[in-house]
Parts: structure tokens; C-alpha cells; sequence
């Protein structure tokens, strides 16, 4: 089974200023069976993005005129868990890479190739549970969000453990995406980390 045969269909939205790239991406993308819109500015973009969040989003970070840099730092003020991918002819792929590591799921240095890229969006998917069933997207969003939560206060699986009376194994099945908590866990969990679970529920999509 290839890659594009193996990846669950995608909803994907693409901001890029040339035309041409628009439609490649397009064509190869829905060829893979993905849902794509191309929206061909930045006003545009957000429109589509709030009729109806997508999967993921192939943002170009240098667009002539537009700041693919404030796209993205408007994006993760909109929907701060939603993945992004750059792709970019910047120069210093590098230095971009430090410079956004936080904001981004990963970079493509154009030109790439049509392998790379679904290469890239099948380790998207696996990473956020992305094209699979509501259940299964749900039980992977929360338990990257409750890990990150931890993670960012610096706690391990026994602090949260401890302050939440959720035993470590059962944590540790939820935070790998293999088990959801069930609404009381949940509600435990986030409030022993001082979050709200709608927040997480949003932010999943849900």
C-alpha cells in the first residue's frame, strides 16, 4: 500500500500567493483523495478557514506583499492547536526552523517533491490524529493537549498523578492517545492543570 493509499483523507487549506503552485498543490492533493481549498489571499483564507477549520494548513511564509509571520501568528491566536506546515523558498531554512519551531508541525523547502509532501502529512495525521474517526481524533487531540499542558508546568505523570487522583498508568494511556478519559477523568485532569476541558474540547474541534 503507498502513502497516499494508506493516509485517511484530508481537509487541507493551502495559502500561497502564485497561482501556479495553487493549482499543483491542488491537483496532486485531490488526486490523493484530500479535500483542498485554495483561497488566493489572506482576508480569503481566514474566511474559509472559519466556514469550517481544516485538517491542517500549508501556509507560505514569504508571500510578496503579505507576512506569512502574521498569518501564523494570527492563526495561533485563532486556533492555537491547529497544524501548520511552512512551505518556503526562504533561504535560511534553519534559522526559520528555530525561529517558528514552537508555532509549526514542519517545513517544506520548495521545490519538493510529491513524496516528501505526503511523507509530511502522514506524520500529521499520526501526530494529531488527523483523517481518522471523531472518537479517534478526540481520544489523540486531548491527550497531546493534557501532555503539553503537563509538560509546560514542568510536571511529570506523578505530580499530575498526585494532583488529580488519576492513577499513573491511566494518564499515561490517555496522554498516548490509546484510551479517553471519561468526562469525570477529564474534568479532574484539567482542573488539576488549571485549564478548562471546553477549552481542549475546542481546540480539538469538538
Amino acid at each position: 500500500m503507498s502513502e497516499a493509499e494508506a493516509l485517511h483523507p484530508l481537509s487541507i487549506v493551502a495559502l500561497d500567493d502564485d497561482p501556479d503552485f495553487r493549482e499543483y498543490i491542488s491537483e496532486v492533493l485531490v488526486r490523493d483523495g484530500h479535500e483542498v481549498r485554495t483561497p488566493d489571499s489572506v482576508a480569503s483564507f481566514f474566511e474559509t478557514c472559519e466556514a469550517r477549520l481544516p485538517d491542517v494548513v500549508l501556509l507560505d511564509i514569504k508571500m510578496g506583499r503579505e507576512s506569512g509571520e502574521q498569518v501564523l501568528e494570527e492563526l495561533r491566536r485563532r486556533w492555537q492547536r491547529l497544524c501548520v506546515i511552512v512551505v518556503t523558498g526562504y533561504p535560511s531554512l534553519d534559522s526559520m526552523r528555530q525561529t517558528f519551531k514552537k508555532d509549526v508541525f514542519d517545513y517544506l523547502a520548495k521545490p519538493f517533491s510529491l513524496e516528501e509532501l505526503r511523507r509530511v502529512l502522514g506524520q500529521a495525521a499520526a501526530a494529531f490524529g488527523l483523517g481518522a474517526r471523531p472518537q479517534d481524533r478526540l481520544r489523540v487531540a486531548l491527550g497531546r493537549q493534557i501532555r503539553l499542558t503537563r509538560t509546560e508546568r514542568g510536571w511529570t505523570l506523578k505530580d499530575l498523578s498526585e494532583q488529580s487522583g488519576v492513577s499513573v498508568s491511566q494518564l499515561s494511556s490517555i496522554e498516548r492517545g490509546a484510551h479517553l478519559p471519561s468526562l469525570e477523568s477529564l474534568l479532574t485532569i484539567a482542573g488539576a492543570l488549571g485549564e478548562r476541558s471546553s477549552t481542549w474540547l475546542t481546540s480539538a474541534g469538538f
